[in-house]
């Protein structure tokens, strides 16, 4: 994993530079003439899908809360017909609008059961 690194005689950042003359890569400072040679080969690491599905969040007292809509929807747990909705809140483009349901007598998070089964979020509470 990729760190910051900070120079020893002046303390500002250290950048990643190619050395031609050594052909190695260096962390060199852009304030004083200070390098040092980079044990560590990457400089970046970008994880794109570090998430691979959608999880309710924490939905204590989501039942009682006023400023969200509510839903006839039947809870599945307890059978109540009651409940609040919102919307997923991720930002990924490939996911599709869910809306998670909280049953406002027993808490109980669940999505729409006329929903196709496959790709369906893990719904725990």
């Amino acid at each position: 994993m990729a760190s910051l690194q900070f120079c020893s005689e002046c303390n500002n950042l250290l950048y990643p530079k190619a050395d031609p003359q050594r052909r190695i890569m260096v962390y060199a400072c852009r304030i004083c003439d200070y390098d040092e040679i980079s044990e560590n080969k990457c400089v970046y690491r970008n994880d794109l899908l570090t998430v691979t599905k959608e999880q309710v969040g924490v939905t204590t007292d989501l039942g009682s809360d006023p400023t969200l809509a509510h839903s006839n929807i039947v809870c599945e747990k307890c059978g109540h017909d009651d409940a609040v909705f919102y919307q997923d809140q991720s930002k990924r483009k490939e996911t599709r609008m869910i809306l998670f349901f909280v049953c406002t007598k027993c808490n109980h998070a669940f999505t729409d059961p006329s929903l196709p089964t496959d790709g369906r979020p893990e719904t725990e509470a």
